[in-house]
Formats: structure tokens, sequence, C-alpha cells
């Protein structure tokens, strides 16, 4: 890479963004969407972190503090998560999401969170902020295995397992744009999204009936 592109892309450990705790990286997320009208994210194995109820939050912040080992702060964390929700109801956003059917079904937290998780998707896929598409497990897709990532603007974070990573090259914005896109066509949307939402949430009301 040149040094140009080398500038244009930073990053940033979690032990040094979240020292004080998850509250202030989520300040920083609630800015993004506050200043970007529109994005993209795409999450191969786990629920969008602003579709996500309070209870599957809870578990996922938790997760972060104890593998992290970073102030616990998680119920601020979690408040500041649910008011970045605010950008689907203000009607001056507009996000496109693609998942991974593997998110409906990675178990955060058992299946009394999982079915309230699903039934929150359920009840706000048609909101008019939002374009939400699940991949099929087994759909044929015209894209490698990718990570998660998340596009505001004219940038690109992408989360690791050591840090977060901030991507602003404009030839590497084009990739994630045709990578998103690539995607895109392989979910399914609508009437058919919500089908493999049902079904989920029928696999988490029998796990916890079993």
């Amino acid at each position: 890479m040149n040094k140009e592109g080398m500038r244009l892309t930073s990053s940033v450990p979690w032990q040094e963004s979240l020292s004080t705790g998850t509250e202030a990286v989520q300040d920083e997320v609630i800015r993004w969407y506050q200043e970007t009208p529109e994005g993209k994210g795409y999450v191969p194995t786990m629920i969008w972190g602003t579709l996500q109820t309070e209870a599957y939050a809870t578990v996922i912040l938790g997760q972060v503090v104890d593998f992290l080992g970073v102030p616990n702060d998680v119920p601020a964390g979690v408040a500041k998560r649910m008011r970045r929700q605010q950008v689907l109801y203000d009607g001056e956003h507009h996000y496109a999401v693609v998942l991974g059917e593997q998110a409906l079904y990675t178990n955060i937290g058992g299946p009394e969170v999982m079915r309230e998780q699903l039934d929150r998707i359920l009840r706000d896929i048609d909101l008019p902020s939002l374009t939400l598409g699940i991949i099929p497990a087994t759909a044929r897709v015209n894209m490698l295995p990718v990570h998660a990532f998340n596009m505001h603007g004219e940038q690109v974070h992408v989360e690791l397992v050591s840090s977060g990573v901030d991507i602003t090259d404009p030839g590497e914005l084009a990739l994630y744009r045709k990578a998103f896109d690539r995607l895109s066509e392989a979910a399914l949307y609508g009437d058919k999204a919500k089908e493999l939402l049902r079904k989920a949430l029928a696999f988490w009301t029998d796990s916890s009936s079993g």
C-alpha cells in the first residue's frame, strides 16, 4: 500500500478506545449516524447494532467488557445504543442492511432474548428508513466470504478482534461498495426475508419449550 493509502486507513485498539468503558464509543457511533443520512451495513453472523433489542445489546456489550477487560459500564453503553436507534424513526435517514441467515441463529443470550430480537426485526422490517436483506445459508453468492462492515458517507468501519479500523481511501471504498452490491444481490427481501425470520423465530420458540 502506498503512503497516501496508509494515511487514509486508521486503526485504534479496542482497549484504547474503550479505556473508559463502552459509552464513549457509542457516543461516537451516534455522531456518525446523525451526520450521515444514508448508510450500509453487512453483518453475517449477528444482528446489526441499530436493530438490537436492549436485552441482546446487553449480552453483546457484556461480552465485550469481559473479553477485553475494560471498565464495566454496560447499562450506560446499552442506553446509548438504544438512543442511536432514533435514526430509524426520525424520517431523515435510510439504511441498507444485509444480514447472513446465521445471524438469526447465533445464540446471543438464549431463546427468550432471541425470540424478542426476531420479533423486533419483524416489527421494523417495513420501516421506510430500512431496506433489510437476508442471505440464505445455502445461497450462491458472487463474493468470497468477507467480514462484517459498515459504510457511512465516505468511510467504512470494520471491527476486528483487537481494534476498530476506519477506511477512507477512495480505491478501497470502491471495493467495499462493489462487495456490498454483490452481497445484496444474493439477499432475500420483503416477504421472503420475513419467511426466514419466522422460520428462525419458530426455531427459538421450539428451543425454549423443549
